[in-house]
């Protein structure tokens, strides 16, 4: 029983035996009042009578006439008189008076007797008869009743208000322990929070500030290792001069997209080289040259955001060199986005520095999955060497064997999509999260996509997500898989995570939708994670509506791919997620590459301290299992535990 209630009976209790306690006294003394009220009746009425028969004693009939009205004006049991030589009596008059709207009960509890008194009737000097009066306590018990039912009704009045009055007290005075439970809870999910107002009770203002104290501590440990991780995240991975990613980072992306049949998707490497960097350097010397190479990073940046495919992939690999990654572009997409550069990087002319679009040069090379990541760079350097033996065009782009993959059919993959999504013609595949400690313990099953062709080729979701992405069809894509999922799970017991797009979370009518398919599935939400790919994370305040909603219904929300936007984690503390899944690309060669290592021991520190589980993507080797296991991550995820398969 919780501490309110226990104080609640407690106060209850109290006033009960109270206000019994005074109903009890208070009835006790009106009754002894109204017993010596009954006796005083009935002698003043025997003297009165005893005076009025003195003249009259011998008269039989006024005798009786006066006891007759006297009996009937008063509240009497019996008035006899009775002769004191012969001691019979001469008149007598007797009834029972009925005691209306008392209840029997209260009568019998009362046990108000009738009272009585005498007086002697004289002949001159000589006692001739006694009267005898008998009070009947019709009338005490009358006014008892209403006496006590008044004070009744006003104690139990008083008792209500004064029980209402102490529970809302209460409710205020331990208010600051439910926010405690809050603050628990809230560290469970990776959550601070502060209690802002004090109470003003001495004994809950010293545990509110303590526990305020530990949640402050928590918070700034954890931030201290946030900030640690990022800073040797961007010490590691970023362009110190232009913020742009750096050729580590790149070929780590560039060997994803064309290594794994999840994220990998056709597009195109587009590779940008200020010619004559160190003549730019005589120039305009050092700094101004570096102010050159920031500008074309700003040119880039900007104008590789109007394709969301090729967000955080701009980087500056080498001195005057960049590259942009830009999967599921197509070819005319990816020369309108050369072109584009090419217009741009002329308004550096405005700098006042030597006409950069003139000494840069911009190279496209397609790449697809299956590609060898030296493969696709040597094609984009044989780009760029036609780029700059061009005339007035600064731009090339070149072709290989598979470029017809890259660029396929528009309207061919409109209609096989739309087919497959009206006939659901998608199959789950499903493949093992296991613990890394005990690679026998499965976590959970990551459910994956597969698109049946015309022949009955499987399509992995790197190719045909680009092209959903592009018809806008992703969010239909979510609400078949999430069906499918429901459906399936119905068979067995294990756990499932499934990923949501951005389509998804940025449509508020497709979260509707989302929504009433998991409120009708409520019973399997210990069983379904939702997962976010870092790429598709919405602004911090729709994330936390999502997140809070998913929690209502038994859901739990994760993040998967993660490892670029490092610095956001903070935020991501609030949130409660049920784990964090880190980008394979941080994961291969690990045991190899050191700096790999320091940045996942980095975001260990900082997820163990608010118990958030590390899972590792792409574990492909025996070595890198070995480093995951000395890091303490929770779970691994790979090909090296099995490959994604349909439900057997």
């Amino acid at each position: 029983m919780s501490l309110f209630k226990q104080l609640l009976i407690a106060i209850c209790l109290f006033l009960v035996v109270a206000f019994t306690g005074n109903f009890m006294v208070s009835l006790e003394s009106s009754r002894a009042q109204y017993v010596n009220q009954l006796r005083s009746h009935a002698q003043d009425a025997a003297t009165a009578l005893a005076l009025s028969l003195t003249p009259n004693i011998d008269d039989p009939a006024m005798v009786e006439l006066l006891v007759s009205s006297i009996f009937d004006s008063g509240y009497y049991a019996s008035i006899r008189v009775v002769d004191l030589k012969t001691d019979q009596t001469l008149v007598e008059r007797t009834g029972i008076p009925a005691v209306n709207n008392v209840p029997d009960w209260f009568v019998k509890m009362i046990g108000l007797e009738p009272a009585g008194g005498d007086a002697i009737i004289s002949r001159g000097w000589e006692q001739a008869a006694r009267v005898e009066v008998v009070s009947h306590p019709m009338f005490a018990l009358a006014k008892l009743w209403q006496s006590a039912l008044g004070s009744l009704g006003w104690l139990l009045l008083c008792g209500a208000v004064s029980a209402v009055l102490g529970a809302l007290l209460l409710r205020q005075q331990l208010r600051p322990l439910d926010y405690m439970v809050q603050q628990s809870h809230a560290i469970a999910r990776r959550e601070f929070l502060s209690l802002p107002e004090l109470p003003r009770t001495p004994e809950l203002r010293r545990v509110v500030q303590a526990m305020n104290q530990m949640v402050e501590k928590l918070k700034a440990l954890f931030q201290e290792q946030a900030e640690r991780s990022e800073k040797l995240r961007v010490e590691s991975y970023q362009d110190s001069l232009t913020g742009l990613a750096n050729r580590r980072y790149f070929e780590m992306q560039l060997n994803a997209r064309v290594s794994n049949p999840e994220q990998a998707s056709s597009g195109y490497l587009l590779l940008l080289r200020v010619k004559d960097l160190a003549g730019l350097n005589q120039r305009l010397g050092g700094q101004r040259t570096d102010e050159v190479l920031k500008a074309v990073g700003e040119q880039l940046s900007r104008e590789c955001a109007k394709y969301p495919e090729t967000q955080n992939l701009v980087t500056r690999i080498r001195g005057g060199e960049f590259a942009v990654l830009a999967p599921g572009l197509v070819r005319q997409e990816a020369l309108q986005l050369a072109k584009n550069l090419d217009n741009a990087l002329a308004s550096l002319h405005a700098t006042g520095a030597t006409d950069v679009a003139a000494v840069a040069s911009i190279g496209l090379a397609p790449f697809a999955l299956g590609d060898s990541p030296q493969a696709v760079l040597s094609l984009g350097d044989q780009a760029l060497s036609q780029a700059e033996g061009q005339g007035e065009q600064n731009w090339a782009c070149v072709e290989h064997r598979l470029s017809a993959s890259v660029g396929d059919d528009h309207h061919a993959w409109h209609r096989m999509l739309d087919q497959a999504l009206t006939l659901r013609r998608f199959e789950l595949y499903f493949q093992p999260v296991v613990a890394a400690q005990d690679t026998q313990l499965v976590l959970h099953y990551k459910v994956l996509s597969r698109l049946h062709d015309e022949q009955g080729q499987a399509i992995p979701a790197g190719r045909f997500l680009p092209w959903l992405e592009r018809f806008g069809w992703t969010a239909r894509l979510d609400r078949l898989m999430l069906e499918q999922v429901l459906e399936q799970m119905s068979g067995h017991e294990e756990s499932l995570a499934l990923n949501l797009s951005s389509s998804t979370l940025a449509d508020p009518q497709a979260q509707n939708k989302i929504f009433e398919i998991l409120r009708a599935h409520s019973n399997l939400g210990p069983r379904l994670t939702l997962e976010i790919g870092e790429e598709q994370l919405p602004d911090q305040a729709v994330l936390e509506q999502l997140t809070r909603r998913l929690r209502e219904l038994g859901f739990s929300l994760s993040l998967q791919r993660f490892g670029g936007r490092f610095s956001m984690i903070g935020n991501l503390a609030r949130l409660g997620l049920a784990y964090l899944k880190i980008d394979g690309s941080y994961i291969r060669s690990i045991d190899l590459e050191s700096d790999k290592r320091l940045f996942i021991e980095a975001i260990q520190r900082a997820a163990h301290s608010i118990d958030l589980p590390l899972i590792a993507e792409r574990v492909e080797t025996q070595g890198e299992l070995s480093v995951i296991r000395e890091m303490g991550l929770y779970g691994v995820q790979g090909q090296l535990f099995g490959e994604p398969k349909p439900w057997k």
